[in-house]
């Protein structure tokens, strides 16, 4: 009986030793090396990004033939997917943090929670892209719908990646492959989700609340 209850202690001993090692073995300067990853991704993100919305304002003020945006813009709907977009921000917030605490079916249920808000903003901009065309602005249309197409469609698979990841991130929580104490991936699918967030909030400000701004005035 004693020597049964030593081998689990040798055996519980073992797997923390194995567990602090992979803690010090897989990070870098304190940070673990998937956190030092994404945060390299995120910043080549920052970088492609930042050149799609700069040529996007380099041709808009080129674009001679109709239609322009002051002509399609409709700030009301995408104001509604972008508040849609910032509370997802606010729920996956929620779900780290249920899942640094130990509560992982809390944690599951917030970004799940997170996912839907992200799949109702990609539903607003396949509509809104359907509302465009009809107003016969196409990806070929003039300088400022070949640009405005690829930023916003570029954002929107990222978004549209970002969902498919929580989904499958909910499920290996739900199955018991994620436990409650490891958060770690759960906080670098949340940098991601946040990144995407940022980006359209400055896509949202420089391209349809300026023109909105510039259309009132």
């Amino acid at each position: 009986m004693l020597s049964a209850e030593a081998a689990h202690t040798d055996t519980h001993d073992a797997h923390d030793a194995h567990g602090h090692h992979d803690l010090v073995e897989n990070n870098f300067m304190g940070v673990p090396n998937i956190k030092l990853a994404m945060w390299a991704f995120l910043g080549s993100e920052c970088m492609f990004f930042g050149s799609l919305i700069g040529t996007y304002f380099f041709y808009k003020g080129k674009s001679l033939a109709p239609p322009h945006p002051a002509e399609i813009f409709d700030i009301q709907i995408t104001t509604i997917s972008t508040f849609l977009l910032l509370m997802s921000s606010l729920t996956m917030a929620l779900g780290v943090d249920s899942m640094k605490t130990g509560k992982s079916m809390r944690a599951r249920n917030f970004i799940l929670a997170t996912a839907l808000l992200g799949a109702c903003f990609v539903g607003f901009q396949v509509f809104e892209f359907s509302h465009f065309a009809h107003m016969g602005l196409g990806l070929g249309t003039n300088l400022f719908g070949s640009s405005f197409y690829v930023m916003t469609g570029f954002h929107g698979t990222h978004v549209t990646v970002g969902v498919i990841w929580l989904l499958m991130m909910a499920a290996l929580i739900h199955n018991g492959h994620i436990e409650p104490g490891r958060y770690l991936p759960v906080e670098v699918g949340g940098l991601y989700w946040h990144f995407v967030d940022i980006v359209w909030i400055i896509i949202f400000t420089f391209v349809y609340l300026l023109e909105f701004a510039s259309k009132i005035l």
